[in-house]
């Protein structure tokens, strides 16, 4: 299953963090892809301020990962935002520890996931992001049983 759109501005890339909140499951696995300044981060933002964090939100490019308390229908779950961006071989992913992080408790997501390529395990949904003008083009992608339950409870009207 898959979902495409444009995000005509930073206000629709909030929106459908909004919307995405709300279809979070324990043990999803999000991979985040685009290049710099794509929203991979403000999307992230938009989505965790959606399930009840309150105080700012860092990209974790230089702690590789934040943790986060969120709640979502299931209750409180910890929500885990890597950025991998300098990671600089895949072997660090493992070194860190963080393989362990990707259970059926935690809901992980992951900007600059080819940067632990063959060490990650592969994603229930992968989110691309473009630059497309002023705004961004989206696609996300469901990969497994828990992303298709995850898209399928999506609802967004983008652009309104």
């Amino acid at each position: 299953m898959s979902y495409k759109t444009i995000l005509a501005d930073e206000a629709a890339t909030q929106a459908l963090g909004k919307s995405l909140a709300p279809c979070l499951l324990p043990g999803l696995s999000i991979h985040l892809h685009g290049d710099l300044g794509a929203g991979k981060t403000a999307l992230t933002r938009a989505i965790l301020h959606a399930a009840g964090h309150q105080g700012h939100v860092k990209s974790p490019t230089y702690t590789l990962v934040e943790p986060y308390q969120v709640n979502i229908k299931q209750g409180p779950v910890t929500l885990l935002h890597f950025d991998l961006y300098r990671m600089l071989n895949p072997e660090e992913f493992l070194e860190a520890g963080f393989r362990e992080e990707f259970n059926e408790r935690n809901i992980c997501i992951v900007e600059w996931p080819e940067k632990a390529d063959g060490i990650l395990q592969p994603p229930d949904l992968s989110i691309f992001l473009s630059i497309a003008g002023n705004g961004r083009k989206v696609e996300l992608q469901a990969l497994s049983d828990k992303g298709n339950e995850c898209l399928a409870l999506l609802r967004f009207a983008p652009n309104l």
